[in-house]
């Protein structure tokens, strides 16, 4: 179907009103816009500030963090920020130290297996770095805690390669965070079953290990000279070994 010369017409003359009756509109206030979108950016930040409250609350120092990171990143001159920011930089250090103590804690294993009298358990954790113990290269050395009905309680470090040199007894030095080392008694039962040294003071140790960050056991070895094994023993769950505390 062909549109007439009148039809078009009248097509042009409504865009043509069209325009006029947008022309004549009144032009956005720019304050006023500004003070709109002012508006909705506090309305926006107040939101984030009741999120990190609310984690706050509950003492999710890493989700409450994570409300503050952003809230300060979009919104640092808002009220709702301004409100906030105290307990922010309170909360970054909480977030921090409880990243540390989910780090720490993963460190650890803890087994339960059946025995004759009972349950055998342990609590064990690898050192923070490899170490060289016979010339071969560098390997893991384990701390064990050990309860068993039969044999009680021990504690005793693990080589996978090299020897310890403590057959009959020793002095190992154990270092506690920034304290000096003190001698402690060791000795190497002997067997071939494992390669691993006994601590005798399983007790000592084992509140010793309950109440630091990192601990340091220097040992001799059979290849000469000693060694030592740094262990970040802070993320212990002593309700683990319940028998021990």
């Amino acid at each position: 179907m062909k549109r007439t010369a009148g039809s078009r017409t009248d097509a042009i003359v409504l865009l043509l009103f069209a325009l006029m009756l947008g022309a004549c509109q009144p032009a956005q206030d720019p304050k006023a816009e500004a003070a709109a979108q002012a508006a909705a950016q506090e309305q926006a930040a107040a939101e984030m500030a009741r999120s990190f409250e609310t984690e706050y609350g509950k003492q999710n120092w890493e989700l409450a963090r994570a409300h503050g990171d952003v809230l300060a990143a979009k919104y640092p001159a808002s009220a709702a920020f301004a409100s906030i920011e105290e307990r922010y930089n309170e909360v970054k250090d909480k977030a921090a130290q409880a990243r540390e103590q989910r780090r720490t804690a993963a460190l650890w294993t803890y087994q339960s297996q059946p025995v004759k009298g009972g349950d055998q358990v342990s609590a064990s954790i690898y050192a923070k770095e490899y170490v060289d113990t016979d010339g071969s290269g560098a390997r893991p050395v384990q701390l064990i805690f050990r309860d068993r009905p039969d044999w009680g309680r021990s504690s005793y470090l693990v080589l996978e390669a090299g020897d310890f040199d403590c057959y009959g007894g020793c002095k190992v030095k154990l270092k506690v965070d920034d304290a000096a080392p003190k001698p402690v008694d060791a000795s190497r039962p002997k067997t071939d079953e494992a390669i691993a040294m006994f601590i005798e003071d399983e007790k000592m140790l084992w509140k010793t290990v309950k109440g630091a960050k990192v601990i340091a056991i220097e040992f001799p070895v059979k290849a000469g000279g000693t060694r030592a094994a740094v262990f970040e023993v802070g993320g212990l769950d002593p309700s683990k070994m319940p028998k021990w505390n």
